[in-house]
């Protein structure tokens, strides 16, 4: 998980997932775990909320977006809250996600920005959960009354909307979709990587419709149904992240056709059958990739290696220390134990100690 100095060093060397590390491509714009801008504006302070308050303008500027999401930035006041609030839930969301695998989102600057020159399929991921974030926290920024452009959902297919003034208020979620959609651009003709790039960041966005569910709160006497309030809300964003792994544990390997009705460009299975790899065409809601990932054993331009790394006996050490091994330390940890809860309003603990075995992985 992020640690406050991990945390620090995420939006990293050269801007958002969506604005992609120090090689921002001309067909597309980037955002969040995918940006050019340093990681170094997390966590959020009360100095940041504060300034995203009153001078929103220099949070906007200190996100180091490109002209056209900076200015989308500025035009609400609630934006810059919003795009803040959605890297840091990506980001603690991503290495939740990967916290048993020798990938587990390392987000340091330089190997976040070798990571994303590459189409790894940890780098779909990557513009996946991001778009995903952004169109989760823009839709929740305007429920809850934080936007100036964007209030509740509307949704003339429930019953008794007249009922809504008084009730339940809905995550607007097509406001989040044309906001986000915007934000990161149109979809690039011509380069495979940027397609790619792009339709991930739409495997994202997908994954946040499909979880919207319909909640409903019973209005009547003695607890009859006589009047029902209805308004659509979105799956947590755990439940994302986790659709999103599964979809990453899934993604496809592509390479770069031209559709001959249209004369654009698209995205296929290589034109080279290749071991392993399914002769699959990609869905638009499969993670694709271009290239082959690293072992992610030792350390590279694209990750710290796994030496050192914590390891769980029976669950993944064999796996994370790639066969060399771990190391076995003894420690004597102290934790609440029996605790009980008191009226009316606190929980009493002992504090118990117990030895317990930690597990990490050889050099």
């Amino acid at each position: 998980m992020l640690d406050g100095h991990v945390l620090l060093g995420w939006l990293s060397s050269c801007a958002l997932l969506g604005l992609l590390a120090c090689a921002p491509r001309p067909s597309a714009a980037y955002f969040g775990l995918t940006g050019n801008e340093p990681l170094t504006i997390l966590p959020l302070t009360s100095e940041m909320e504060e300034a995203a308050v009153k001078a929103h303008y220099k949070v906007c500027d200190r996100l180091k977006l490109e002209k056209k999401q900076r200015r989308m930035c500025r035009r609400d006041p609630g934006v810059a809250e919003t795009l803040m609030e959605a890297i840091s839930m990506s980001a603690l969301e991503c290495q939740y996600q990967f916290r048993f695998e020798r990938w587990n989102c390392t987000l340091e600057g330089r190997y976040r920005a070798s990571l994303l020159k590459r189409g790894f399929k940890e780098t779909a991921f990557l513009y996946a959960i991001s778009s995903a974030g952004l169109t989760h926290a823009m839709a929740k920024a305007c429920s809850a009354g934080r936007m100036e452009r964007c209030t509740c959902d509307e949704a003339p297919d429930l019953e008794n909307r007249e009922a809504w003034q008084w009730g339940g208020c809905g995550d607007n979620l097509k406001y989040s979709n044309k906001f986000v959609k915007e934000f990161l651009g149109r979809k690039p003709n011509k380069d495979l990587r940027a397609r790619v790039d792009f339709h991930n960041n739409l495997v994202g966005m997908k994954v946040i419709k499909a979880g919207v569910e319909t909640t409903c709160k019973c209005h009547g006497v003695s607890g009859s149904c006589t009047v029902r309030t209805c308004w659509r809300q979105l799956s947590p964003f755990h439940e994302i992240g986790k659709q999103l792994k599964q979809k990453y544990e899934t993604s496809l390997k592509v390479g770069s056709t031209t559709n001959e009705a249209t004369g654009e460009g698209d995205i296929s299975p290589p034109k080279k059958s290749i071991p392993g790899h399914s002769d699959q065409i990609p869905r638009t809601t499969d993670l694709v990739y271009i290239d082959d990932s690293p072992s992610f054993c030792m350390m590279s331009r694209y990750s710290p290696g796994t030496s050192g790394r914590k390891c769980y006996k029976d669950k993944n050490c064999d796996s994370i220390c790639c066969g060399r091994g771990h190391n076995t330390q003894s420690r004597v940890v102290t934790r609440p134990c029996q605790c009980q809860v008191r009226w009316c309003c606190y929980v009493e603990c002992k504090q118990c100690t117990q030895r317990e075995e930690v597990y990490t992985c050889k050099d």
